[in-house]
């Protein structure tokens, strides 16, 4: 991927700060040669761009030496070696936290300490040292609590020196991280939790902690869940090859993990010194901590006050963001978590339905089947529900009802899928009726001329609709509604009667991208039987289409996509812009890093090769700008009144009784400013 001088390509501007870990070839009781390690590391990270590097514990004395950590020379040479790095650091625009064994007045403290632009920024002692199986820390180390006062001076330098220091960019918004170690990690109540209560958003653990079977799981698991739990991001480094076996072995661990998701991590058992390098969202995490009224409670409840440290950033890395970025949000790459995914969004609509249905007492169900990828998700989720409610399937009644517009191939399709399904399907032609409607408003269509505008595209959507809750009455049942997520936040639907209503709705919490997988997932397990596998294949090789507008004269059919964007894009502004509220030009260039370039990165398991594309940044600006408009400005009335339906993906929903409730008369110039204002100027535009 080229790399251009514009700021919007740079990963600081969108509030992204390039954390490592360390895992440094350690030489027991040698600080020189530790040293020389850190150095080693410490250009290796600049080189990359990396703004703040975390070694892990004691590293600069090595951890596993016993009594040796009350030598004085050897506590001497770990000084001279804080005075080599810390000098260091002003060549290189990074913070390094290093582990070292640190002497204040008379008691020797277990450190991490911080540096930048030269100097020690502050010293973070150990709070809880562990005393048992293999461990005996007490015997060297004295706890931060017994210290007697919150200064030391390091390089003839008096700095801070208190568990909890929180380091503060003046220069980076939401740069802001605190340190703890090892053990720390361990306490029911981790120094960490608190740190995150007083701002920190990345939260460092200089580690030590040796490898036995099964560990290295439950380190990871902590790492995860203390990310989520303090919504922040956390970066563990352990010791690894060097560090003395006389009784323990070492595996150097290292992860980078944000608001409970892995980032990164590193090779462990390696014989070389290395780096774990992600991209930490600091913005990201500020904007969750925003919306999630308990975080705020919790700090003003348990949280303490906090010394912060304020520091001076470098200009953060430049090039490609260093970071997992799923090109489908809805949609994960591993094939396992998908596998999961498709199970549980799937029952979750089963289950929906099931509960609407014996809530009301009815054993009928009224549906429209058009051949597409949504009435035939909202038919398979019909079919298992009704044979978990051990009711019969003939009880499900479709409905394919041709237009002006409908294809052979969709309705084909429509027939197959009733028929393999073994529900009772029916067919309506409703183009009398809507030319009746067309003549009696007075339409140009009605006397022959080929208008094909709003009105007459509406007019079939709403008579479809029409059909559906008459024959509801009829046959005492309820209309069960197909259209997705995605179509509501663009208000891709005909309002009222229309496809827009219905009384239960089982794709509403569902965006498009997912419902694809969906459809394959049930066709590949055969959830609902096996004959009905080679339809749905066929269903999801159909271009998406409302199929109300006539083929033009080249023979192309109407194409959604073509109107409203390709729905790879939409689902993906979607997210980032409902789910975290991120500023337009963030969106954009999260998006240009995801599909600039195909090569790069993970596409979801079953993903087409011909769906493999790309899209320049001028296309993502162009339908970026269509999405604010539809999103923010036009289509929210449609989202006020909405059918019931459950809540499915981590996105959440648009329901005005749910994770989204705005105002129906709002303008979305506010984000449209915003993307103008700070993407570069269009270079090449793509789309016309």
């Amino acid at each position: 991927m080229p790399r251009y001088d514009h700021p919007f390509y740079q990963p600081a501007t969108h509030g992204f700060v390039r954390t490592a870990a360390a895992t440094p070839v350690v030489h027991v009781a040698d600080p020189v040669a530790n040293g020389d390690e850190h150095e080693a590391l410490i250009l290796k990270a600049a080189e990359q761009g990396v703004d703040l590097l975390v070694f892990p514990e004691l590293s600069l004395s090595a951890y596993a030496i016993d009594d040796l950590h009350m030598q004085a020379a050897l506590l001497d040479a770990v000084e001279d070696q804080i005075a080599r790095l810390s000098a260091l650091t002003e060549q290189v625009d990074m913070v390094a936290v290093v582990g070292a064994p640190i002497r204040h007045g008379d008691s020797l403290f277990n450190c991490a300490v911080v540096m930048a632009g030269g100097e020690v920024l502050g010293v973070v002692p150990k709070t809880y040292l562990p005393n048992y199986r293999e461990y005996y820390e007490k015997r060297w180390f004295a706890p931060a609590d017994s210290r007697t006062e919150d200064a030391i001076t390091l390089n003839g330098e008096r700095v801070d020196f208190a568990p909890g220091l929180v380091f503060e960019a003046v220069n980076r918004p939401g740069f802001i991280f605190a340190v703890e170690i090892c053990e720390d990690f361990w306490a029911p109540q981790p120094p960490s939790t608190r740190a995150a209560m007083a701002g920190a958003r990345i939260l460092c653990n200089l580690s030590a902690s040796n490898i036995v079977i099964g560990k290295a799981e439950d380190r990871a698991l902590m790492c995860a869940s203390q990310s989520a739990r303090t919504l922040s991001a956390y970066v563990f480094a352990a010791s690894g090859w060097g560090e003395s076996t006389t009784d323990l072995a070492w595996d150097g661990q290292a992860s980078i993990h944000e608001l409970g998701a892995k980032l990164a991590d590193g090779e462990r058992f390696a014989l070389h010194s290395h780096l774990t390098v992600a991209d930490v969202d600091v913005d990201r995490i500020g904007l969750d901590r925003l919306r999630n009224g308990t975080f705020a409670d919790c700090a003003r409840v348990e949280g303490q006050t906090a010394t912060i440290v304020p520091f001076e950033a470098g200009e953060g890395p430049q090039g490609d963001l260093l970071r997992p970025l799923d090109r489908f949000p809805f949609v994960p790459d591993d094939a396992s978590r998908l596998d999961q995914d498709c199970y549980e969004a799937f029952n979750i609509q089963v289950q929906g339905l099931m509960r609407r249905m014996t809530a009301t007492g009815s054993k009928t169900l009224v549906i429209g089947v058009s051949g597409g990828l949504d009435s035939t998700q909202a038919l398979l989720v019909a079919c298992r529900a009704v044979d978990r409610l051990e009711l019969p399937r003939s009880g499900i009644l479709a409905y394919t009802m041709p237009g002006f517009a409908t294809s052979d191939g969709t309705k084909s399709n429509a027939w197959a899928l009733m028929k393999s399904l073994g529900v009772s399907g029916s067919e309506i032609d409703i183009r009398p009726a809507a030319s009746a409607m067309l003549e009696g408003i007075g339409h140009p269509f009605a006397k022959g001329e080929p208008v094909y505008d709003i009105t007459f595209e509406n007019v079939q959507a709403g008579l479809r609709t029409d059909y559906l809750f008459r024959l509801a009455n009829h046959n005492n049942g309820f209309v069960l509604g197909t259209g997705d997520l995605s179509e509501l936040a663009l208000g891709w639907a005909t309002y009222g009667v229309g496809d827009h209503m219905s009384h239960y709705n089982v794709n509403g919490g569902v965006a498009k991208t997912l419902i694809r997988h969906l459809i394959r997932w049930v066709a590949d397990k055969q959830v609902v039987g096996e004959a009905v596998s080679p339809t749905l294949y066929a269903i999801l090789d159909t271009e998406i289409s409302p199929e109300l507008v006539p083929a033009g004269a080249d023979g192309k059919i109407q194409s959604t996509e073509g109107t409203v964007g390709p729905y790879a894009l939409n689902d993906f502004f979607l997210f980032y812009i409902s789910r975290y509220g991120l500023v337009p030009s963030k969106v954009a260039y999260l998006a240009h890093q995801a599909w600039s370039d195909a090569a790069r990165g993970e596409w979801p398991a079953g993903t087409p090769e011909d769906e493999k594309i790309t899209f320049d940044l001028d296309t993502i600006r162009f339908w970026l700008r269509k999405f604010l408009i539809r999103f923010f400005q036009s289509s929210q009335f449609k989202r006020s009144a909405v059918p019931n339906g459950p809540k499915v993906v981590t996105g959440g929903s648009l329901s005005p009784r749910g994770d989204w409730r705005a105002p129906s008369d709002s303008s979305a110039k506010v984000w449209l400013e915003e993307l103008d204002r700070n993407l570069p100027p269009v270079v090449l535009s793509r789309v016309q």
